[in-house]
């Protein structure tokens, strides 16, 4: 899967790894739900490290589409609000 962070990378990520992507933006969610702040920032690092850290990065030059498009890293607590909400960025698995 197609992974991009914004305003840093597209990451070539395998699919096998899907469920776990998933289980750290939920943990970002309730971070974001249960007012915590701290713990959003932990979570959210978490998943943006998960991403780097397992995936290739795609050159610029490659224009196949972000199947998933997760905010920057200096995203702030307030504009998670608005994103990190419901079943989260990502898509539960088909």
């Amino acid at each position: 899967m197609i992974v991009r962070i914004s305003e840093e990378a597209q990451f070539d990520l395998p699919d096998a790894l899907h469920d776990e992507l998933n289980d750290l933006d939920d943990a970002t969610v309730a971070a974001v739900d249960a007012g915590d702040e701290s713990g959003f920032y932990r979570a959210f690092e978490a998943l943006l490290d998960f991403v780097r850290s397992n995936g290739s990065v795609i050159g610029d030059d490659d224009l196949r589409p972000s199947e998933i498009i997760l905010p920057p890293s200096d995203m702030t607590f307030r504009e998670a609000g608005e994103d990190f909400t419901g079943d989260g960025l990502v898509p539960d698995p088909a």
